[in-house]
């Protein structure tokens, strides 16, 4: 439980220095220290490999991905809504690996971590939605569309949504 801490442990020591720095007259070094403890601060709120293997499956580059994924030993030490899109990014990885069971319950695990957006959802039910299709289980791939068509507000998904329900015609 400490482990989810010890940045902010580190990030406030860093504010003392800076602190002490500001007493000693050194108003520039304590500026830039105070900007440190604020970059470490802040590296708690965002895992820099979750930050980084979106990016990478952005640029399409699945075994950057992969490798930024798998650094993550203990997603159970990182904070609620890290770990959730740790396990949402995972079963994006395993979908793409063909892992299809190791995708389904990382995707079941992401929704019940929590993941904070809407649109976040939509995609591990619609990913979920594909799953149940392609294991030809069509009332729980109906399920989980509706459920993804409700929370895809901006109609970003809207292309795929329309995919799954021609594949979903097919069978």
């Amino acid at each position: 439980m400490i482990r989810k801490y010890v940045r902010l442990i580190i990030a406030s020591l860093i504010l003392i220095g800076a602190v002490l720095l500001f007493f000693k007259g050194f108003i520039f070094i304590g500026i830039l220290v105070v900007l440190v403890s604020v970059f470490v601060t802040l590296s708690h709120f965002r895992n820099e490999n979750i930050i980084l293997a979106f990016y990478f499956i952005k640029k399409n580059n699945i075994p950057s991905a992969m490798n930024a994924v798998s650094r993550i030993k203990h997603p159970e030490y990182l904070i609620k809504s890290q770990e959730a899109y740790y396990y949402l990014l995972n079963g994006m990885l395993e979908s793409q690996q063909h892992n299809i069971s190791k995708a389904e319950k990382s995707f079941k695990k992401a929704l019940s971590v929590g993941l904070r957006m809407d649109s976040d959802q939509a995609v591990a039910k619609l990913n979920l939605a594909g799953i149940y299709l392609a294991q030809r289980n069509k009332k729980l791939a109906q399920h989980y569309l509706q459920d993804a068509k409700k929370l895809d507000k901006q109609k970003m998904l809207k292309a795929q949504i329309r995919e799954v329900e021609e594949m979903m015609k097919r069978v």
